[in-house]
């Protein structure tokens, strides 16, 4: 009896799909039904303190694909597909950080997670979503050799100040959607628009956060961070530079970021060193000291001796053919480089040897609660050695509290800073 309803109702739903225009029936049943125990998820993290972000794997010629194989078989694949992706996320990713892997009626798979702001990087996501979708074409092509499916990846962060978690969630899948798909379509074309928007109307705002003299506890310099316009999506610095990567404008954004740091240091006759953030993506462009020069002009006061460029991102430096020779550029005009994330993996390590650094900055992940955790704290001694053979200062970042700022000083780390100091405010001369 009840297989007999099911197969009704089945009826009905594919008949009304032949006789209803699609946009009558799109929304109807909702297309991403976010239940209880997601929602919890979400709003567990964003209370918490994380960014939460929305990613979308899709696969590619899926019509194609169903036309070639039939439901029967395509329903099979779509069976393989999910098994091999939650197979492969959960060695990608820690288990704590997974919300949810869900199934977007065999269309595609959203896969939600938590991100700390503070020690994952854009390009982190990105490799994270490479690595997924190697694996799982990988396992696939061995099962189905013929087909070779393949599979196209976006993502967006989820707007904590909307009034609902569920409109929030579905808002970034459909943006992470448009993102992977890169077809002229409403959402895509929206945050082409929006970027470039705020790019030509220069509408970002700078932030300072100290670096303290860990033995003085003076401010030693000041790291510029960047916020999109106010009340907006892009406000986040997470969303505003991850649909600048993936909109092909990052490069814009961060020499957008530069002037806008240059000239609050000429408004504020600030004398502080300054840390700018780049990714290798933008030092490894070759108009980058072409354009740096440019920059520089209208201000004169303003020596490059008080710049220090941040390199971000963990980004490879392989194939950035340009890299190396813009940074030994930069030295030579007087600029100070900086190595972000030192200790949040290998190639982090591994570039030092390449750039010789003036400065090391040490990642949170290292920091964080270090007093209760000597292994950390060998971490720091040996990450500090490894920073006197290079000949570079130290800065150990995430500091939170009076505890593990102790074990800075008792290990006689040469710059520090946190929350515990002081948090991002608006750039003001110090």
């Amino acid at each position: 009896m009840i297989r007999r309803y099911m197969e009704k109702v089945k009826n009905v739903m594919q008949w009304g799909k032949i006789l209803l225009p699609l946009s009558s029936i799109r929304f109807y049943p909702p297309p991403f039904i976010l239940r209880n125990p997601v929602s919890e998820g979400v709003t567990a993290a964003i209370n918490n303190g994380h960014e939460v972000a929305v990613i979308v794997f899709n696969l590619k010629d899926m019509n194609e694909i169903t036309e070639q194989l039939g439901p029967y078989q395509y329903g099979q694949l779509h069976k393989q597909i999910k098994k091999a992706f939650r197979k492969t996320i959960e060695q990608q990713i820690s288990k704590q950080d997974i919300i949810t892997l869900h199934d977007y009626y065999y269309e595609g798979l959203t896969l939600i997670i938590k991100v700390d702001y503070l020690h994952h990087s854009l390009s982190e996501i990105n490799m994270i979503m490479g690595n997924i979708i190697y694996n799982v074409e990988k396992s696939l092509h061995q099962l189905y050799p013929s087909l070779q499916p393949e599979f196209e990846s976006g993502y967006m962060f989820v707007e904590k100040k909307n009034y609902s978690i569920i409109h929030s969630v579905e808002s970034a899948r459909r943006q992470a959607i448009a993102m992977a798909e890169k077809r002229v379509k409403s959402e895509w074309t929206e945050m082409v628009y929006s970027i470039k928007q705020i790019i030509s109307k220069k509408d970002i705002k700078i932030l300072a956060q100290p670096i303290i003299d860990v033995a003085t506890k003076e401010v030693w310099a000041l790291e510029m961070l960047t916020r999109g316009p106010i009340g907006t999506v892009l406000e986040s610095p997470l969303s505003l530079f991850s649909v600048a990567r993936q909109t092909g404008m990052l490069y814009e954004l961060e020499m957008l970021v530069l002037e806008k740091v240059l000239r609050q240091i000429k408004e504020t006759r600030c004398r502080k060193n300054i840390f700018v953030n780049c990714t290798p993506l933008t030092l490894g462009n070759i108009r980058f000291t072409r354009d740096i020069k440019k920059l520089m002009q209208p201000y004169a006061s303003i020596s490059p001796q008080q710049i220090t460029i941040e390199i971000t991102e963990n980004d490879s430096i392989d194939g950035l053919k340009n890299f190396i020779y813009n940074i030994k550029m930069l030295r030579l005009m007087g600029y100070k480089i900086a190595m972000d994330d030192t200790g949040s993996g290998y190639s982090s390590l591994s570039i030092i040897s390449d750039i010789m650094p003036d400065i090391i900055k040490i990642d949170r992940s290292v920091i964080s609660n270090i007093d209760k955790n000597t292994v950390k704290e060998s971490m720091l001694q040996g990450l500090m050695l490894i920073a006197r053979e290079a000949g570079s200062l130290v800065v150990a970042e995430g500091i939170e509290n009076e505890d593990e700022a102790s074990v800075l000083r008792r290990n006689n780390v040469d710059l520090a800073q946190g929350f515990f100091y002081a948090r991002p405010s608006a750039f003001v001369k110090i």
